[in-house]
């Protein structure tokens, strides 16, 4: 069975506590994940880097961290900061009790080997005598985070040595594989042995590879064959740049995306964040409502994976809501073929001889659930609001915009706009829609000849085992 069907969603510890993340705070935030977030699609609690460093602090890491490791230099939970894995039990009970929620758990690693199992020569796995000198290539490091040193994948041993990695995970319960520092570069090799490992190891698991800085689609035959998951730009933070930068990437990204291999625009930087993060102090994200709104639907009409990357029970409601908006889940299980249609410099007149520059950008997707709906999102990334005029040819075609009428939603609110506006030599009409600053209208066209859909009850899918 193919993973990751749909573009995942679910919450991540990195925006909100960085490498220090606790086993409290995990299961805190799976519990309101499960109750709030789950009914609409939200399923995977995913633990994020340094989560065997005893010693971890915010912003930044430990650099020769005493990383907490078995007899084979295979990480184990930090029995400090995770009581539950004392006397190796790794993350077997944490595993089990976000399965008992209903949810799916999640992992972050660092590519390569511990650079102190090297170091002390720790034996691989198996019958082949090799030891962790033997596999690792010591000039392919990490060059912000020096835990770890590359795996020599031309060594027979070094795939054994992943394989039992990869095998450890799975025996605890482990479903999505967050791999770091494998894409900027791009190893290749490391891609195809995480791939091979989790093959063998007989769990299914989805295999989410990252940062993905200036990431290549001709990389995409690699990718498609052995992960789920890629990430296309640097980390992402609650600033608007960051949001902006995005636009062009999923332009280039949205059209390879399909069932089982998703483009990731990165994680949510949305409601508490930098409690013991990387980078900033504590704060509820500083993107304006209507900039978070250009960010989840810019993510949802290019079907790129979400992840929650702010503490969840301590985030303000408006961020709860946002992520619970019907409309969110749904065109991101559901919507297809999304895709750039229009990106054009405009200036806004805002009297007395000034202006405000800006872009005006349009989505489209259809909806992939048997309707003949059609969802359009217009952004502006100027610093004022602006009034847009779209004819329906032009988001529909000429043959479908002239078919019949349509009748519009708007998927923010959840109510029913105005008919279009007629036009005299445009039959079908056109749309007149003020969009905020740096913000977005996202709408629904329903064909008055089909009924349009109903609103989407919560989402089911099969427990995780």
């Amino acid at each position: 069975m193919t993973s990751a069907l749909t573009p995942p969603m679910g919450w991540n510890s990195w925006d909100c506590y960085g490498t220090t993340v606790t086993e409290a705070e995990v299961l805190a935030n799976a519990r309101f994940l499960a109750e709030h977030l789950l009914p609409h699609g939200w399923d995977t609690v995913v633990v994020d880097i340094d989560w065997s460093d005893p010693d971890a602090r915010p912003h930044g890491y430990t650099q020769d961290a005493a990383l907490v490791l078995d007899a084979h230099g295979y990480p184990q939970p930090a029995p400090g900061r995770f009581p539950s894995a004392a006397g190796g039990a790794g993350f077997t009970a944490l595993a089990a009790r976000v399965h008992a929620l209903g949810l799916r758990f999640g992992v972050h690693v660092l590519r390569g080997i511990p650079r102190r199992a090297v170091a002390a020569a720790l034996p691989v796995p198996g019958d082949g005598g090799w030891t962790a000198a033997d596999v690792a290539d010591p000039t392919s490091t990490c060059p912000w985070n020096g835990h770890m040193v590359g795996l020599d994948h031309a060594h027979p041993g070094a795939q054994a040595w992943l394989d039992g990695l990869v095998a450890q995970l799975a025996s605890w319960g482990v479903d999505y594989v967050k791999v770091d520092d494998v894409l900027a570069p791009f190893h290749a090799d490391a891609v195809r042995a995480w791939g091979t490992a989790i093959a063998r190891s007989g769990r299914e698991m989805v295999l989410s590879l990252s940062p993905g800085t200036r990431l290549s689609t001709e990389h995409l035959p690699v990718l498609r064959e052995h992960a789920q998951l890629w990430r296309v730009c640097d980390d992402l933070w609650d600033r608007w740049e960051d949001v902006h930068a995005n636009f062009a990437r999923l332009a280039r990204w949205a059209p390879h995306q399909r069932p089982g291999g998703w483009a990731d625009a990165d994680m949510l930087p949305l409601g508490r964040i930098g409690i013991r993060a990387e980078r900033g102090e504590d704060r509820q994200s500083r993107l304006t409502p209507d900039e978070q709104r250009t960010l989840l639907t810019l993510w949802v009409m290019a079907r790129s994976p979400l992840m929650m990357g702010g503490d969840l029970p301590t985030s303000d409601p408006a961020t709860v809501a946002l992520l619970t908006t019907p409309a969110v889940g749904h065109v991101l299980r559901t919507g297809v073929d999304g895709r750039e249609l229009l990106r054009e410099p405009a200036a806004t007149d805002l009297g007395a001889g000034r202006t405000d520059a800006g872009e005006v950008v349009v989505w489209a997707a259809r909806a992939g659930d048997g309707t003949r709906t059609r969802y359009v999102a217009v952004f502006w990334t100027g610093t004022n609001p602006r009034t847009e005029h779209l004819a329906l040819s032009s988001l529909l075609g000429d043959a479908d915009a002239r078919a019949g009428r349509w009748a519009v939603r708007d998927l923010w609110s959840g109510t029913a706009l105005p008919d279009p506006v007629p036009t005299g030599w445009e039959p079908e009409g056109r749309l007149d829609l003020e969009v905020p600053a740096h913000g977005v209208r996202w709408l629904a066209l329903d064909p008055t000849d089909h009924p349009a859909p109903a609103a989407p009850g919560p989402h089911h899918r099969q427990e995780p085992s």
